[in-house]
């Protein structure tokens, strides 16, 4: 009975309760999608990489080492020399080493060489491998793998032929129009950094830089072999590197660590990406103190509106205390209107948070990078919704002990 009154009432007063309604729904929309999206962004930068042991290059701060390794960001300041890569992917422990090489680039996206082991090993997410939405791995010298949103944005096909440039700039006044690549494989969309990188051989990336083009001569650049002696790589970026036993990770980290040979650096990714991720806590915390200011001026409004309502509604209160409502069933009255404003608020919130999420996930995905899951129903997303009802109870206290004064009248 009293939720029915108290429907009844909100309905009858349904101007400012819509608008009260409407204000605690885009509070609870803000707070909700910066906690949701924070998780995710979150996910996603752990997922960037998995199943790698260690990535190996040369010594730096861990963190320069994982940004320009696996999110192509920023620059190395050395490179591995070959005999120091072979050193290190002949040792016993190494299952499996995947070396990269960066420095150039195609109209702002990274270029990476590599060999055919980054697609057979590298892995993100929980442990899925990259596969090809179009096309195969390169198996030539001027063959070439593009990254999912790299095909999109560009517009590019299987056949097509590009051309690189030198450097990591977006814009870049040496480009290696002698040596074009043809595309031979469109990988499928992954979420990560590997979406938005060009893949070729370490072949490859030696034949462009050579001082005579490879291909100026009789031989066409298809039937140039990948075993030819002057397109054998001198050095490396970086190497990824997977081990037979996680028993021997830290072993064989110090090892790379204290070699006097050359000075190398190894790290563990998962170890570097919550050290990134701890770096920017303090943006995480401005971004949650915001949403939670929003929400309580939001309450605050909903305390504000109850309270101018109290006045206007006296001859309704004494219609109530006529037919034998008490003050303490008034004051939970304005009590369970409060609350009803706020589940409403809520339903229609993660109703439209969702619907959302759904029509902006391809676009994220496309556009940023980003894998968010339409699903907003996170633990802590649900205790913030906990949160938030017993923060509404405690607004709608003054509204209600203000009816229960004028019952008692």
């Amino acid at each position: 009975m009293l939720l029915q009154i108290a429907s009844k009432s909100l309905w009858h007063r349904k101007g400012s309760v819509m608008l009260t309604i409407f204000a605690v729904t885009v509070s609870i929309v803000v707070i909700l999608a910066t906690e949701h999206i924070r998780q995710q962004a979150k996910t996603n930068f752990a997922n960037s990489v998995s199943g790698v042991d260690l990535i190996v290059g040369t010594r730096t701060g861990s963190l320069n080492l994982l940004l320009y390794s696996v999110f192509r960001m920023g620059a190395p300041t050395n490179n591995i020399s070959w005999q120091a890569y072979q050193s290190v992917s002949q040792h016993n422990a190494v299952k499996w080493a995947v070396p990269i090489s960066l420095g150039d680039s195609h109209k702002g996206y990274r270029v990476l060489g590599t060999t055919t082991n980054y697609f057979t090993y590298f892995s993100f997410g929980q442990q899925q491998q990259l596969s090809f939405e179009a096309g195969r791995a390169f198996n030539g010298v001027f063959e070439l793998v593009l990254g999912s949103e790299v095909a999109k944005r560009l517009g590019y096909q299987l056949g097509d032929k590009l051309i690189l440039s030198h450097g990591i700039g977006s814009t870049s006044f040496t480009q290696h129009k002698q040596s074009p690549f043809q595309v031979v494989g469109i990988l499928a969309p992954t979420g990560t950094p590997v979406d938005r990188s060009l893949h070729v051989s370490l072949q490859g990336l030696s034949a462009v830089h050579l001082a005579r083009p490879l291909n100026s001569g009789q031989q066409p650049a298809s039937q140039v072999s990948m075993a030819a002696p002057e397109l054998q790589p001198t050095s490396v970026t970086a190497v990824m590197l997977g081990l037979t036993s996680k028993m021997r990770v830290f072993q064989l980290q110090r090892q790379i660590n204290t070699d006097n040979n050359e000075p190398l650096m190894a790290i563990l990714p998962g170890v570097a990406l919550q050290e990134l991720w701890q770096t920017m806590s303090v943006v995480e915390k401005a971004l949650r103190l915001i949403s939670a200011l929003v929400v309580i001026s939001a309450l605050l409004g909903l305390s504000a509106m109850l309270i101018s309502s109290i006045n206007e509604r006296r001859q309704e209160i004494k219609l109530l205390r006529m037919i034998g409502a008490s003050p303490l069933f008034i004051y939970w009255f304005i009590e369970l209107e409060a609350m009803l404003i706020v589940i409403v608020s809520a339903l229609l919130a993660t109703g439209l948070l969702s619907t959302g999420l759904i029509s902006a996930q391809h676009y994220l995905l496309n556009h940023y990078g980003l894998a968010i899951t339409p699903n907003v129903f996170s633990q802590a997303n649900v205790i913030t919704l906990l949160l938030i009802a017993v923060l509404a109870f405690i607004a709608a206290i003054p509204p209600a002990l203000s009816a229960f004064r004028n019952a008692k009248q």
